[in-house]
């Protein structure tokens, strides 16, 4: 166990280690870098979705009448953070393709500093739903705790967000103002900067992906 506890999983696969080593390297375009995103996304949520839950089903093979295990209704929401989170929908929806998708959009007032929400669509009934909320990158916490409160104000109970890199700053704020919720790390960076830039990191993931500066 890490140093967050039980739900917090910090990934160590190499395949996903491999894929954000390609995605630091600043000469990584922009179409390799969006393909990587979706197959880091496809790779961490294998893991994510490792608990959801299986119902018995009626299956004629070639050679036999039997019952198998599939995956019980379709209760899975991805809710990505925007713009950034977008990346990740399709490696996320390629597992579960009968998922519904969520958008959520937040600001932060500049004289209260208090998230406001400028979006947020949901499936409904979102409450009844396991919720996988995506983000890239997780830096100061803040975006990734404010999506999850007003989640949880809509009505949203069974949540979990999945991040490709993370700075210690940002799981511990996040896990303290939501213990309830997993986190998934592709990779635990160093630190935060003084701007409070993920080191190493990999820059403005929302510019990588889609081509903007």
């Amino acid at each position: 166990m890490n140093e967050f506890g039980e739900n917090v999983i910090i990934l160590d696969h190499p395949l996903i280690t491999h894929k954000i080593s390609i995605l630091r390297d600043k000469n990584t375009g922009t179409n390799e870098f969006r393909q990587l995103v979706e197959e880091i996304a496809m790779l961490m949520g294998f893991v994510a979705l490792s608990d959801l839950p299986m119902t018995k089903m009626p299956v004629e093979t070639p050679i036999e009448k039997t019952e198998t295990l599939v995956i019980a209704g379709r209760k899975l929401a991805i809710v990505p953070i925007l713009r950034a989170g977008l990346g990740m929908v399709s490696g996320l929806t390629a597992l579960v393709p009968s998922a519904k998708i969520g958008h959520i959009g937040l600001y932060r007032d500049e004289t209260t500093h208090n998230p406001v929400e400028y979006f947020c669509k949901l499936p409904n009934p979102i409450e009844e739903r396991i919720i996988v909320v995506c983000d890239p990158m997780l830096a100061t916490g803040g975006s990734g705790v404010d999506a999850i409160s007003q989640i949880k104000k809509h009505g949203g109970k069974k949540i979990k967000f999945v991040c490709i890199i993370a700075a210690p700053e940002g799981v511990k704020k996040l896990h303290e103002a939501h213990p309830d919720v997993q986190i998934y790390v592709g990779n635990l960076d160093r630190e935060l900067n003084e701007n409070a830039y993920i080191c190493p990191g990999l820059g403005d993931a929302g510019d990588r992906i889609f081509g903007t500066k």
